[in-house]
């Protein structure tokens, strides 16, 4: 009998599940309301209800390896106790894993959620037949993921790929983590909006002054537009971010030496704003990616231009945008419950 799994993405708004089959196949997804304010039992209990009638349609034809769920924050793989995250603030070293697979009666694998995207962009993306690779994930925050031999790696106690909270600027702007010029200041969509919001408070930034007058949520996106037609403040604040990204990724380049390096998540979509100035960078500051870039015209085009390694590239350093969308997260929550059978 074929398998299937359950992949979970639980965000801050929004709860999303597919039923994924052992090939990589998407079988039904389905979204709902997450209500994080409700409280962590409502949550749990409406993920469970989800989960269990995504899967009855399924079983009698497959059978259910497990559920993979990707949660926003730090995880304690071993316990499945969720040790920080800002959107469920009462998940604190409560027993997650434990409880759902109480209720489902399923092997349960918490996971963070950008290692949720790695593992969906390496499985299934654009890192497909790739031996190792790191993604970026920059939405709301920055997130990271590591990938190597086929399953995610992530440090001692779990924590490894917070690549947001690595230095950019000593003196920087203070990030929420205690660090002041990270990453996540730089190049997320909170950044962008920041940035552009002390851009106009220099009264130097005409266009997006206006735009943030005539649009009652402003946000990266219309700093993203205003770049698309030419708006110097707005070319500026991604010139900035593609700046930031292409330090970030030269340290990753010459500390690792993998072979793909993914750029996923909403700002992503960004990328013909940011790009120039990231790979501009790149080709400055690591000397590993100088050795080993790939023809100009692949670098800045992006995912749809890039050879696959098994193409006899291997040798080639590849930096690309992500391949799946917000469906990386589901595809790589859903790889987990097979990752740990091969295991077992």
């Amino acid at each position: 009998m074929p398998s299937f799994s359950i992949g979970v993405d639980l965000g801050g708004t929004n709860l999303r599940i597919a039923a994924v089959d052992s090939e990589g196949n998407l079988l039904q997804k389905l979204t709902v309301g997450a209500q994080i304010s409700r409280g962590r039992d409502h949550v749990i209990e409406e993920m469970c209800k989800a989960i269990q009638s995504l899967s009855a349609g399924y079983k009698e034809n497959y059978s259910l390896t497990g559920v993979g769920i990707g949660v926003p924050g730090i995880i304690e793989k071993k316990t499945g106790r969720v040790i920080k995250s800002p959107n469920l603030p009462d998940w604190l070293n409560y027993p997650v894993k434990e409880e759902i697979e109480r209720r489902l009666q399923s092997m349960v694998i918490l996971e963070n959620d950008a290692n949720s995207a790695a593992l969906g962009e390496y499985w299934l993306g654009a890192a497909r037949d790739a031996e190792a690779m790191i993604i970026l994930t920059l939405g709301t925050g920055v997130g990271g993921g590591i990938v190597m031999n086929g399953d995610i790696w992530d440090g001692m106690t779990g924590m490894a790929g917070e690549f947001g909270h690595i230095n950019i600027e000593p003196e920087g702007h203070p990030c929420n983590c205690g660090s002041r010029g990270c990453a996540e200041e730089l190049e997320s969509a909170a950044a962008i909006v920041r940035m552009a919001k002390e851009a106009i408070a220099t009264g130097n930034a005409d266009g997006l002054a206006k735009a943030a007058r005539g649009d009652v949520e402003f946000t990266a996106k219309n700093v993203f537009n205003l770049a698309l037609q030419g708006d110097p403040a707005a070319q500026a604040i991604f010139n900035k971010v593609g700046w930031a990204l292409g330090i970030l990724l030269s340290d990753l380049v010459n500390a690792f030496n993998f072979p793909i390096y993914v750029v996923g998540g909403g700002v992503a979509s960004a990328w013909q704003a940011f790009a120039p100035a990231l790979f501009k960078e790149v080709h400055t500051r690591s000397m590993v990616y100088a050795a080993t870039a790939p023809p100009m015209a692949q670098e800045t085009a992006g995912a749809a231009s890039t050879p696959k390694q098994s193409e006899g590239l291997a040798r080639t350093t590849t930096i690309t945008r992500a391949l799946l969308g917000s469906d990386a997260w589901l595809f790589g929550a859903a790889r987990l419950p097979a990752l740990r059978a091969q295991k077992s």
